[in-house]
């Protein structure tokens, strides 16, 4: 059921993270544009529902009268990966059960401190590698334990991995919009600053001169 899916295209969860906090530019903006853009275009004749991961998604999309589902506002404070193995568990189970016909995920994916990336990546149901030739086995192998055993084991730690690799992603890239904004913020405040001396320091020469100008009157009046 996880690599199948349902085969339909009615009801799709989008999985949209972002920060607790701003004061990290368009880090959050971004991803909220993005995730409505899905909603009202992308996937319009599909019923979304949204799981936030993130205050800023979460207090943005229930504020707006959108179908948010459940929210994760803690997960940052103890980010384990036990702690997105929970979350996994309980979207590939409701998945599972049809309550999903398509997983997405949208988040910022981290390049470096200056530029990251919005990424719609799938989640459920796992898409193929394309089509590829056919693997020629030679020789017998007993597997221990079975095939069968190994996916299903391998299927839900991967999809774990996948989560937990987005939301760290999604991190890192967190930090480093913010580093990014209160460098740009810093280097903004310095040239206010520079600016407002030079003002400061060309009023108070005017006002100086009025005064030398002021006495100087003064003076030549008394002398007349």
């Amino acid at each position: 059921k996880l690599l199948s899916g349902t085969g339909e295209e009615k009801v799709h969860l989008c999985i949209v993270m972002t920060s607790d906090r701003g004061l990290c530019g368009g880090f959050n903006t971004y991803i909220i544009k993005k995730a409505k853009k899905l909603i009202r275009d992308d996937y319009k004749s599909a019923s979304i529902k949204i799981l936030s991961i993130g205050k800023k998604s979460s207090e943005h999309f229930t504020k707006n009268g959108f179908n948010v589902i459940s929210t994760e506002d803690d997960l940052f404070s103890e980010l384990t990966f036990n702690n997105v193995g929970k979350i996994a568990e309980r979207i590939m189970e409701q998945f599972f059960n049809g309550n999903y016909d398509k997983v997405l995920l949208v988040y910022n994916q981290f390049k470096n401190a200056a530029t990251q990336v919005v990424m719609t990546e799938n989640f459920l149901p796992l898409e193929g590698t394309g089509d590829q030739e056919p693997i020629v086995v030679v020789g017998d192998y007993i597997f221990e334990p079975t095939k069968q055993e190994i996916v299903e084991q391998l299927i839900p730690k991967s999809l774990k991995t996948q989560l937990f690799k987005a939301i760290l992603d999604s991190h890192a890239s967190e930090h480093g919009a913010r580093m990014t904004a209160m460098h740009k913020a810093t280097d903004n405040a310095a040239e206010l600053k520079k600016e407002l001396t030079l003002t400061y320091n060309k009023a108070r020469q005017a006002a100086i001169t009025g005064e030398i100008l002021e006495i100087v009157g003064g003076a030549e009046a008394l002398n007349s």
